[in-house]
C-alpha cells in the first residue's frame, strides 16, 4: 500500500499516526490511523513513531506499506515551553502572552517590568524552549526591554530569544546579542503591541512555530525526529489553532473545544460584534487560545470533582457514596462501562462550562463622574456561529453534542458567550490537529478533509 502522506501527533503519552491519500486532488481522503506509546523516556521518539506506523499497517491489514511524506505535531518532552517578559502586564505582557498561546506554547512564566533576580532564577529552573521579550509601543519606552535583554543574554544555557517589542530597540538588541556571541539565538519580529489598543500577534506566532520546528531536535528524546519527519513540525495546540483559522475563513466565526486528560484548550476565531467592540476596554486578538491546566478529565479529575462537589456528583449520577468513591479511585483514561461513561460526561460538562466562561469576556459596570457606565472586557464570543468539538472527550462521548451545547446556556447573563443559535460540529475522525499541520503545506486538501470530518 502506498500512502501519499502521514501526519504524526506525538503526545506526551501516546503517538498517533493518521494516513491520507489523494492530497492536492479534488477528493482527498483519510484512510487510517495507528497509535503506540510515545517513547521520549526511551531516549528516542522515533521508536514510538515506528511502532505507531506498524500499528497503522496491521490495523488496516496492509502487507506492504510505504508513504510519500511525514509531517508532525508534538506536545512531547514538555511541548513548547516559553517564558514571556513585557513592560505593562495589561498591555505588552498580555499581547506577548496571546502571541505565544496562539502559537501552541505552554507558558511557564509571564513577567511585567524589569526582571528581578528571582525571575532569572525561575527562568533557569524552567529551562524554556523559547524566551520572548516585548515591551514599549513603537518609539515609546526603551529601557525595560534593553535591561531584560542584558540579563537574559547572560543565562548559563543557550536558548532562542524572540524580540517583539519597541521597534526603536531592534538595533540595540542585536548589539547586545552580538557582543555576547549569541546572534544565532536571536529572532526579531514586529512589535506585538505597536500602539495603544492595537495587537499585532500573528507575525510573532509564525516565528515562534518556526523556532520550535528548528529547535525541537534539542528536546530530550527528540534528537532523531528529523530522520523520519520530512515536512513541517509544529506544536499540537498550534496545529489546532491553524485548523480553526483555516475553517473560519471558509464557514465563519467559530470556537474549538478540546477537553483532554490533563487540560482543556479553547480556541476562538472571531472579530466579535460591532455592538460590543464599541464599549470594549482593551483589544483582543482575532484568534485567541486559552488553556486551563486544572481542568482535565483524567489527570486532573480530582480538581473537577471538587469543583462540582461530591454530594452534587452523587445526585447527578444517582449512586451511593461507596459507588462514587470506587468510581473515583478506579478512574480509567478511556471509559468502558455505562457508569464510567456517565461519570466522564459529567466531568466533561463541568470542564466545558468553566473553560468557556474563563475564555469569554464579560460586561463590567464602572462608576465615573457622569454616573455608571457599562463596558466590555475580554474576548467577545457573541458572533460565534459554530462550536467545534475535537479531542477524545468531545469526539467520542455519546452525549458530546449536548455537552458542547452547554456553552450557549449563559446562565450568568453578563458573559460574552455564544448564543443558542450556534451550531455544534464534531471532528468525527479526530484529525483536526493533523489537518492543522497539513494546512501549512496543503491548505486546500486540509480544508476539504476538515469539512468531511465535520460533516459539512
Amino acid at each position: 500500500m502506498k500512502v501519499d502522506l502521514l501526519v504524526a501527533e506525538i503526545g506526551s503519552t501516546t503517538t498517533v499516526v493518521n494516513a491520507f491519500n489523494g492530497i492536492d486532488t479534488p477528493n482527498p481522503s483519510f484512510i487510517g490511523q495507528g497509535q503506540a506509546p510515545t517513547s521520549v523516556l526511551r531516549g528516542d521518539v522515533t521508536i514510538g513513531l515506528h511502532e505507531a506506523i506498524d500499528d497503522l499497517r496491521l490495523t488496516e491489514g496492509w502487507d506492504e506499506f510505504s508513504y510519500g511524506k511525514l509531517l508532525a505535531t508534538s506536545s512531547a518532552a514538555g511541548g513548547l515551553k516559553m517564558t514571556v517578559h513585557g513592560l505593562v502586564y495589561d498591555m505588552t505582557a498580555k499581547a506577548a502572552k496571546e502571541a505565544a498561546l496562539g502559537a501552541g506554547a505552554n507558558i511557564h512564566l509571564v513577567t511585567a517590568g524589569k526582571l528581578r533576580r528571582t525571575d532569572i532564577k525561575r527562568i533557569e529552573e524552567i529551562k524554556p524552549n523559547i524566551i520572548m521579550i516585548a515591551g514599549g509601543v513603537d518609539y515609546g519606552e526603551l529601557e525595560t526591554a534593553l535591561y531584560n535583554a542584558e540579563l537574559i543574554v547572560k543565562l548559563p544555557f543557550d536558548v532562542p530569544v524572540l524580540y517583539a517589542g519597541n521597534v526603536a530597540n531592534q538595533e540595540e538588541i542585536k548589539l547586545i546579542f552580538e557582543e555576547a556571541g549569541k546572534s544565532d539565538y536571536l529572532f526579531i519580529v514586529d512589535n506585538v503591541y505597536p500602539k495603544i489598543d492595537y495587537l499585532n500577534v500573528e507575525p510573532a506566532r509564525k516565528v515562534i512555530q518556526d523556532i520550535f520546528e528548528a529547535h525541537i531536535i534539542h528536546a530530550p528524546g527528540m534528537e532523531h525526529i528529523r530522520e523520519m519527519v520530512s515536512g513541517t513540525i509544529i506544536p499540537t495546540p498550534g496545529a489546532v489553532m491553524e485548523a480553526s483559522k483555516l475553517l473560519k475563513e471558509a464557514i465563519g466565526d467559530l470556537m474549538t473545544v478540546d477537553v483532554g486528560g490533563a487540560t482543556t484548550d479553547i480556541h476562538s476565531v472571531t472579530e466579535g460584534s460591532e455592538e460590543v467592540s464599541r464599549v470594549l476596554i482593551s483589544p483582543e486578538p482575532v484568534a485567541k487560545r486559552t488553556v486551563e491546566g486544572d481542568l482535565g478529565v483524567f489527570v486532573n479529575m480530582h480538581n473537577i470533582v471538587e469543583l462540582i462537589g461530591f454530594d452534587k456528583l452523587k445526585t447527578a449520577l444517582n449512586v451511593d457514596e461507596e459507588t462514587l468513591l470506587n468510581l473515583i479511585e478506579n478512574h480509567v483514561p478511556i471509559p468502558k462501562t455505562p457508569l464510567q461513561i456517565q461519570f466522564v460526561e459529567r466531568l466533561t460538562k463541568e470542564a466545558i462550562s468553566i473553560s468557556a466562561s474563563r475564555h469569554a469576556g464579560g460586561f463590567r459596570t464602572l462608576f465615573a463622574g457622569g454616573g455608571k457606565k457599562t463596558y466590555a472586557e475580554g474576548k467577545d464570543l457573541t458572533s460565534i456561529k459554530y462550536i467545534i468539538g475535537t479531542g477524545g472527550a468531545c469526539t467520542r462521548l455519546p452525549n458530546r453534542i449536548t455537552l458542547l451545547k452547554e456553552i450557549t446556556n449563559n446562565l450568568m447573563g453578563d458573559k460574552l458567550l455564544p448564543n443558542k443559535e450556534a451550531q455544534i460540529l464534531i471532528d468525527n475522525d479526530y484529525i483536526m490537529a493533523s489537518l492543522g499541520v497539513l494546512s501549512k503545506e496543503h491548505p486546500e486538501s486540509a480544508l476539504l478533509l476538515l469539512k468531511k470530518s465535520l460533516n459539512i
